[in-house]
């Protein structure tokens, strides 16, 4: 059995196809084209193309595909600005808006043509709310939180340790860090997650981060998982990830 994960995109359309290239290349080498594709979330925000990365999605989706998407915070940021102006989230302890460059929400909205700045709120909405399909709001808000797979675990940020799945909260699921990437103990299963960008994707035992920062720049993670055994998925092959020094 076979899987493929990738990691935070952040508006990188081209990286993203490039990610699929390198998956294809390895289907192809290892003759399983029905091996689906886990997307850990955070589409939008930072990069370029945030726009052409949900077209990319849906129509990929539509056209069967076997891709399967899950929410992350920016997407929900994305949505909930559009849909209601809600330009600040409580859990960015900076007070920063959706809006302010270090999020990265008006290259967002730049590529649905709309203009922002950050703090002019209520006319960035009302444009915004012209410009963006429905259909891309629908596609991000009616994304899945979490995929399961065999022994793994699908998440955009990670899990409260010790709560079982089924009551984990949209905020542990989507924005989790303190007492999840500083937790040593055991997990029924191994969880894959984006949301901490590192520079490479690393296995810390009971967990796996790909998040490898493509939102500021940096490579673009896709991971295969076969046989119990993780790997990256390079243009040369697999190569073995990362793993954290017990500490």
């Amino acid at each position: 059995m076979r899987i493929y994960a990738i990691g935070d995109i952040h508006g990188q359309l081209d990286m993203l196809k490039a990610a699929h290239a390198r998956i294809a290349a390895d289907k192809a080498r290892v003759g399983d084209k029905g091996a689906r594709i886990i997307h850990v979330g955070d589409y939008v925000d930072r990069g370029p193309d945030s726009r052409a990365v949900i077209d990319y999605l849906m129509a990929g989706i539509a056209a069967g595909h076997p891709w399967r998407v899950l929410c992350g915070n920016h997407d929900r940021m994305f949505t909930r600005f559009v849909r209601h102006g809600i330009a600040h989230d409580d859990n960015i302890k900076s007070g920063k808006s959706w809006l302010h460059p270090a999020l990265g929400g008006a290259r967002t909205l730049a590529s649905y043509g709309v203009e922002a700045e950050d703090g002019a709120f209520e006319v960035a909405q009302m444009r915004a709310a012209r410009a963006v399909p429905e259909a891309h709001l629908d596609f991000l808000e009616t994304a899945p939180l979490t995929y399961a797979w065999g022994d793994y675990l699908f998440v955009h940020a990670g899990i409260r340790p010790r709560v079982p799945v089924e009551r984990q909260t949209e905020n542990d699921l989507i924005w989790i860090r303190a007492g999840w990437l500083d937790y040593r103990g055991p997990l029924p299963f191994t969880v894959v997650h984006g949301h901490t960008a590192l520079d490479e994707p690393t296995h810390f035992g009971h967990r796996i981060d790909i998040d490898s920062g493509a939102g500021y720049g940096r490579p673009l993670t896709a991971l295969v998982i076969e046989n119990g055994i993780e790997e990256v998925v390079t243009e040369t092959g697999r190569a073995p990830l990362a793993h954290a020094v017990p500490g």
